[in-house]
């Protein structure tokens, strides 16, 4: 329930983010408003749409953080190991493996040798040689 939640905001926060740096003027803009191209004319006025959008993206930049690690945390719990397989399965399946191999087996203290084939050689290939005439 708390992920999907998580996870719509983290979309509106993302989305935010990026409209708010689109928005942002570049850093070569202040040269035009200089020769008079109405870059001035904003709505924000001449200088406080930079201080109003910088400290937007601040804190809009702040919130995706936290979501990002609120989000990673939810993750994290829901995908515990031990969650995926609960130790009642795994001491299952240990008793059935080792019922698999009987306990009235010999036990070999010395293996016989095993014989390793020599390896095969191969002879070399003769060059081909051309007649000159």
């Amino acid at each position: 329930m708390l992920y999907p939640l998580l996870l719509s905001i983290h979309v509106i926060i993302c989305v935010m983010l990026v409209l708010l740096v689109l928005l942002q003027q570049g850093k070569g803009s202040e040269m035009g408003a200089a020769f008079g191209s109405g870059a001035s004319a904003t709505i924000f006025g001449a200088r406080g749409s930079g201080n109003f959008l910088s400290r937007s993206t601040a804190i809009v930049a702040t919130l995706f953080f936290a979501s990002n690690l609120a989000l990673g945390y939810v993750i994290f719990k829901q995908a515990r190991p031990d969650a995926v397989m609960p130790d009642s399965e795994q001491t299952e399946t240990t008793v059935e493996s080792s019922a698999l191999i009987p306990s009235d087996a010999p036990k070999a203290n010395n293996p016989a040798p095993t014989a390793v084939p020599a390896p095969a050689t191969v002879a070399p290939v003769p060059e081909k040689t051309e007649n000159k005439k």
